[in-house]
């Protein structure tokens, strides 16, 4: 099974054999209550779950999944991809420790870290997105405890040098934890690279149908799992059976969904670049993306998200932009099977440092509809938009 691909060894999973006759996807239970034959075996983990908080077969299955794509040796599952991150910060920080984190990080994120966890005596020192592994450890002090990363950035796609920076952690004792929702275990894999925790919101792509809210956590070094496991079993997290097993169904098609959604989202990137109303366009996969380099040498794939700056405007005629668009959704999510869009220049105001665009900041999500009607249904919000 180790020389097959991802793509194989997603389905490969699910028809191995030696179990008997049985669906190709396992069967949904619904549990709290698990019964045992003997008193001798209501506590004996070995035969399976106690209670049903620690999970049925869709939930180990998906479990077992995720870990394998991830490259880990323990996998476990949470309500959101929020939840996947903010769960391995505590498990892994205490009262008077340090946490570093991009400018641009994910929002929720950022809240949590300065609402949350401050009151709680674990401060975050903020560094500027395009800080290099030199300035970014820098920064670090006695107190840094770890380095949350997101490459790339929200909103504005920055890469970072993720081997080299979970290497220089690493020689610091500082651990690192990934968002790794992005290239969602298929086009890089961060335990490989030497990071601690991979996290995903397989809310998104994993699920890839706009339907379940799910997160994981993957780790494989003792004392980070260790860590991770009590904070899971004392928070008494826990997912349905009913959403593991859709995001169980989504994961077996991911790698054909993820490549093609690529594909058209690098399509839709290079019409929009050549755009007279096109300031830049934010998508590492491009070639002059300022992360192009990196992203060409360490990732095998890129997600089908985009940020558009356009070249002049407020933010009514980027919200008018917006509404006159036909084909693309107005939703905050991405890697389902739908094009969304939205206007997120007033999220920029959060960060430390503002960024300096030339114009309103839009986010665009291509889904699996054909490129060239979106690029069509583009080209008459641009008619309109100069209208």
């Amino acid at each position: 099974m180790d020389r097959l691909s991802d793509r194989t060894r997603l389905i490969a999973s699910a028809t191995r054999r030696g179990g008997g006759r049985r669906p190709v996807s396992p069967p949904i239970e619904r549990a709290s209550t698990l019964l045992s034959d003997r008193v001798a075996d209501m506590r004996d983990a070995s035969l399976g779950p106690v209670y049903g908080i620690e999970g049925t077969a869709p939930q180990a299955a998906l479990r077992a999944a995720v870990a394998d794509l991830e490259g880990a040796e323990h996998c476990w599952l949470t309500p959101s991809g929020l939840s996947a991150v903010t769960v391995p910060i505590l498990a892994l920080t205490r009262p008077g420790d340090e946490v570093i984190a991009t400018d641009a990080i994910y929002g929720p994120v950022r809240r949590f870290l300065t609402r949350h966890l401050a009151s709680r005596g674990v401060t975050t020192r903020f560094h500027t997105p395009e800080a290099s592994v030199e300035q970014i450890m820098a920064t670090a002090g006695e107190r840094t405890r770890l380095i949350l990363i997101e490459s790339p950035a929200s909103l504005t796609f920055e890469m970072m040098d993720v081997p080299a920076l979970a290497a220089a952690a690493r020689d610091r004792g500082v651990l690192t934890v990934m968002d790794n929702t992005w290239a969602v275990g298929l086009a890089f894999k961060p335990l490989a690279h030497g990071v601690d925790v991979s996290v995903q919101a397989l809310t998104k792509y994993a699920a890839g149908h706009s339907d379940v809210l799910l997160g994981s956590i993957c780790a494989r070094e003792p004392a980070v799992v260790k860590a991770v496991a009590n904070t899971v079993e004392d928070l008494g997290l826990c997912v349905s059976p009913d959403d593991a097993w859709l995001a169980l169904r989504g994961l077996r098609t991911l790698p054909v969904r993820y490549a093609e959604q690529a594909r058209s989202a690098l399509r839709v990137a290079e019409w929009l670049s050549a755009r007279p109303e096109v300031a830049r366009v934010l998508h590492p996969a491009l070639p002059g993306d300022p992360g192009h380099s990196i992203w060409r040498r360490d990732f095998t794939g890129a997600a089908s998200i985009l940020g558009v700056v356009l070249n002049s405007g407020d933010a009514r005629a980027a919200e008018a932009f917006l509404e006159v668009l036909t084909l693309f959704g107005l939703g905050y999510s991405w890697g389902g099977f739908e094009s969304l869009a939205t206007h997120e220049t007033p999220q920029l105001a959060f960060r430390d440092v503002p960024q300096k665009l030339e114009g309103p900041l839009l986010r665009l999500h291509i889904g699996l509809e054909d490129p060239a009607d979106l690029i069509a249904d583009l080209e008459q919000a641009f008619v309109a938009l100069r209208g």
